[in-house]
């Protein structure tokens, strides 16, 4: 396993395991891809036979060959100009006006561990847990070269993928396009799945067959967005959960980005990903080097949850950092929706009080208590504690709330800042705009260029500043807009369509900076709720507030789209008021918790307005969630029915070692004389035997797995189901 490599052929498998990927630079230096799939132990290029294909043009080394075309073979990253005209990976402009590109094996090298990429996330590990593949493909007319990197966790099914452009030549370049990954399949049929929405509507899942032509999914918007996830599955028509294949991408990038997928003339599929094209050109000048930001891929020939089981492992793992990256988290009560920007000590002490009887381990403080803030349209940018509100202080009533057993947690939007504000009326050169042009506001509020440097330390100091003034255990960070009006006035004209990437690079160097700095402080992403949710911010923030739509029913939606690719670990959420602020529905409190149990779980309502009987409800709720937590965070994860298309929505964790499980979900409406119910379970050992817990029920795995289990009878819509199995000893 690992790294194989045959020298006299260029042939180049990497093997983990339970797949394998190959490569091979034929007579030309082409390289090509030739499988990636099911370990084989074979070199599979002997499936490539190509026929000379009408208007496929090649290559001049090629001589009489009409048979060896570029633009039919399956290529390892392919370039733009040389008779390939499906989609490039990387297109370039030199200083003569021509964007031909021509990139030839040059040479190779095998490294022990990972790869780090310099400024960006990416997987980490050490170095017994992985190795490094670089092969080094030059333009030998310009000397550009492209170093494609390779990175295999056999243990795990995992490769990853990062390009770094150097410029060998003389003179200096443009990167009109630079792909992190090009996948070329020359064999199979395959679909596509992606996942759309909006805000408080992410992460839908769309399945389709892919068309002849090129199919898209792409963010524009400065952010991974809402609207499009940077993640993709190409899967066979006959992929299911359970059985299939499946080939998962995952961008480990905060910013804009676009996936392409072409169904070629001959039916085979191209799949490009990086960052989006139309918002990025980087001048490399003699001498420079360009990294990609890096893609995640892995393979599974045992359907949709094997692949979501690898990812999940990797990003829980291998991605996420940090103190709280495995460790438990607090159970959270935030002030947001109780209060809104009304609020004073008192009142927030009130919340405290309540939540601390109730064994809620933090309270966080949102949105409105700084500067000038007491609506969307002021105080941004002004980190400093707004005294007319906190009469004592952020220190004092910290010390108070921690009296009281907990911590204390606060909400920041460091990107953003409001024209009403005495940062902005200092520094309006420090907002993204156009000059001499209106700026389009979003929220009512601009964004900071953090491409500078003198922006990142201002917001650097301010939380500083805070963080060191009061013992503060958490900071949502949150980023409430797209962003357009493209323009630094920090950049030269020439260099303007770098901004939006040096603007990533510099809202990493700024987390980078913080969370190194402040160990013990667990940081939350948040982009209004899930419009950056990706890998890239959970490489600073282990965990990320999965959408603002805080309805239990719409909830299992987002999460099931978003458990696709991401581990429940990472999901911010929590049990929200009812009737909900976003829909008005009407849900139980334990729909509402269950819900929220499949993610770091807390509350956002005002817990003095609830019933003694809900308020006991919270408790138990809040207990239970603290037996499980390991179980929900560290085991292994399976969806149990579709909420797009099924009355019901199930889940289910299991252990480790198969020992336990729990099921959770909702039947969302009841209707009369209803017949019960049953669910096939998933991951149990087959000749163990398991109790339901409350009940005096046993099963064997088997029976549980394929003839299911009764589920409870139910009355009134949004019903909530709870199953606790344990193995029987001996």
């Amino acid at each position: 396993m690992g790294i194989y490599i045959n020298e006299q052929e260029n042939f180049f498998s990497l093997r983990t395991k339970n797949t394998e990927y190959q490569m091979q630079a034929d007579e030309y230096g082409v390289l090509k891809h030739l499988w990636y799939g099911k370990y084989v132990n074979t070199n599979m290029s002997y499936l490539l036979q190509y026929p000379d294909v009408g208007f496929s043009g090649n290559p001049y080394d090629a001589e009489n060959q009409r048979s060896y075309s570029l633009d039919t073979m399956p290529l390892e990253y392919a370039c733009g100009g040389t008779g390939d005209f499906r989609i490039p990976a990387i297109s370039v402009l030199h200083t003569d006006g021509s964007n031909s590109l021509d990139l030839r094996y040059k040479c190779h090298q095998v490294k022990k561990g990972k790869y780090a990429i310099q400024g960006l996330p990416a997987v980490y590990a050490n170095e017994d847990e992985a190795q490094t593949l670089e092969i080094t493909l030059c333009d030998f007319a310009s000397g550009i070269e492209a170093i494609l990197r390779y990175g295999i966790l056999e243990k795990l099914d995992i490769i990853t993928r990062n390009v770094t452009i150097c410029n060998n030549g003389n003179a200096e370049v443009i990167l009109k396009k630079t792909a992190s990954v090009c996948l070329d399949l020359p064999y199979g049929d395959w679909e596509w799945v992606h996942f759309h929405g909006r805000h408080t509507m992410e992460r839908m899942i769309q399945r389709n067959p892919l068309i002849y032509g090129i199919q898209e999914s792409a963010s524009t918007r400065g952010t991974s967005s809402h609207q499009q996830n940077p993640s993709f599955i190409l899967c066979s028509p006959d992929c299911t959960e359970k059985s299939g294949e499946c080939i998962g991408v995952c961008f480990v990038y905060s910013g804009s980005f676009q996936t392409q997928i072409e169904c070629d003339q001959l039916n085979q599929v191209r799949a490009v990903m990086g960052i989006h094209p139309s918002l990025f050109e980087w001048h490399l000048s003699v001498g420079e080097t360009f990294e990609t930001p890096e893609v995640i891929l892995t393979y599974s020939s045992n359907g949709f949850s094997k692949m979501s089981h690898n990812f999940h492992k990797v990003i829980r793992e291998h991605i996420c950092r940090g103190k709280y990256q495995l460790a438990q988290r607090p159970v959270l009560i935030n002030n947001w929706e109780a209060t809104y920007f009304d609020f004073d000590t008192e009142k927030l002490l009130e919340i405290a009080r309540e939540a601390a009887k109730l064994g809620v381990d933090m309270l966080v403080l949102d949105d409105g208590w700084f500067g000038n803030r007491n609506r969307d349209c002021s105080g941004l940018g002004d980190w400093f504690v707004n005294e007319e509100k906190l009469s004592d202080g952020l220190e004092n009533i910290v010390e108070k709330i921690k009296k009281m057993g907990m911590k204390f947690g606060i909400w920041f939007e460091p990107e953003m800042v409001s024209e009403d504000s005495m940062l902005y009326r200092s520094h309006p050169e420090w907002a993204i705009k156009i000059p001499n042009r209106k700026p389009t506001r979003g929220r009512y509020q601009l964004v900071l260029d953090l491409s500078r440097r003198d922006v990142q330390e201002y917001l650097y100091n301010c939380i500083s500043s805070i963080l060191k003034s009061a013992d503060i255990s958490y900071v949502k960070w949150d980023m409430n807009r797209s962003i357009c009006d493209w323009y630094s006035n920090n950049l030269s004209v020439e260099h303007q369509g770098e901004l939006p990437h040096r603007y990533m690079l510099g809202l990493y160097a700024l987390l980078e900076r913080l969370t190194v700095d402040y160990p013990n402080v667990l940081f939350e992403g948040c982009s209004g709720g899930g419009g950056r949710f990706d890998a890239g911010m959970l490489y600073y923030c282990p965990q990320i507030w999965c959408s603002d739509d805080t309805d239990a029913y719409e909830r299992t939606k987002i999460q099931y789209g978003t458990s696709f690719i991401y581990p429940i670990s990472a999901v911010g959420s929590h049990v929200s008021v009812t009737p909900n602020h976003q829909t008005g529905r009407i849900t139980p409190i334990e729909a509402r918790a269950v819900t929220a149990m499949a993610g770091s779980f807390g509350y956002e309502l005002d817990l003095g307005m609830l019933s003694d009987e809900e308020k006991e409800a919270v408790t138990v709720q809040i207990q239970r969630f603290n037996q499980f937590e390991s179980l929900i965070h560290s085991g292994i994860y399976y969806r149990l029915s579709n909420p797009m298309e099924e009355n019901i929505a199930l889940w289910e964790y299991v252990s480790k070692n198969m020992d336990e499980a729990l099921v959770h979900g909702m039947i969302f409406r009841t209707v009369p004389n209803m017949q019960r119910q049953r669910i096939r379970l998933a991951g149990l050992c087959p000749d163990c035997k398991y109790e339901v817990a409350g009940k005096n029920e046993v099963y064997t795995g088997m029976a549980l797995m394929q003839g299911g289990i009764l589920l409870p009878e139910c009355q009134g819509d949004y019903y909530p189901i709870e199953i606790h199995l344990k193995k029987q000893e001996g």
